[in-house]
């Protein structure tokens, strides 16, 4: 059953996100996202691991939000190709793409304080932290960017 669950969210997400870039914005999030959680997954001390749970359900809550901002981009700019729009749309993917770029970063920090820990050495996840905000700060700068589009360019930069 989960086969023909995937084909369908794969279908849906070709005729909400399109198969161009807003898709790949997308994707690029989803996948970081379940980096972050696979490295997760691996945290040993029970401490870190209560650190790091937190910023895992912040960051799977902004997937929504992330998909919203596709959906928009590619309502507003529908392409099935790799080339990126110009104007403000050009900033939305920027900011886009490096929410998704941050959030891998995020899951990298995850991973060298998982190791840390796992060497004997007191990490701990205010690093995690630091980079979570840059995904959080990213991501709204991205909606602002996506509002002021729709509301027909007031408010640009």
């Amino acid at each position: 059953m989960a086969l023909f669950g995937a084909a369908r969210q794969a279908r849906r997400d070709d005729k909400d996100l399109g198969k161009g870039i807003w898709r790949r914005a997308h994707d690029r999030f989803r996948r970081a996202l379940e980096r972050y959680h696979q490295i997760l997954e691996g945290v040993q001390d029970d401490a870190l691991y209560g650190e790091l749970l937190p910023i895992a359900n912040q960051m799977a809550g902004l997937l929504p939000r992330v998909r919203n901002c596709c959906v928009a981009a590619q309502s507003m700019h529908p392409t099935d190709g790799l080339d990126i729009p110009g104007g403000p749309l050009a900033e939305v993917h920027r900011s886009l793409s490096r929410a998704g770029n941050s959030l891998a970063a995020t899951a990298q920090a995850a991973a060298m304080a998982r190791l840390g820990g796992a060497q004997g050495y007191d990490v701990g996840a205010e690093n995690v932290r630091r980079h979570a905000a840059v995904v959080l700060t990213d991501l709204a700068e991205a909606e602002r960017l996506l509002a002021s589009q729709e509301r027909g360019g007031a408010g640009q930069r």
